[in-house]
């Protein structure tokens, strides 16, 4: 039986929850989804891993790569916001 919790609950986490999660909730979201992905892949658990056979390791790499290019995606977003933000107080 696993003794952590892989997913959690994609419930808004923002101030203003009626408008849903916003870019950083999202990324906090896709960073623990990769967090726990890539947890199933190395040390302890990587026997499971290993005995998935390779399509399914592909699936989960494949996963990965698409969790990484969100998680690169909503951090420009985040990134380009701060500058506007300081810029406007400049």
């Amino acid at each position: 039986m696993a003794d952590r919790i892989i997913a959690g609950q994609n419930s808004p986490t923002s101030h203003d929850a009626t408008w849903g999660p916003d870019a950083s909730d999202i990324l906090e979201n896709k960073l623990t989804q990769l967090q726990s992905l890539l947890h199933c892949c190395y040390g302890d658990e990587q026997e499971l891993f290993e005995a998935i056979g390779a399509r399914h390791r592909g699936n989960l790499m494949w996963i990965g790569a698409d969790l990484a290019d969100d998680i690169a995606r909503l951090t420009q977003q985040l990134l380009k916001r701060l500058q506007a933000l300081d810029q406007q107080k400049a």
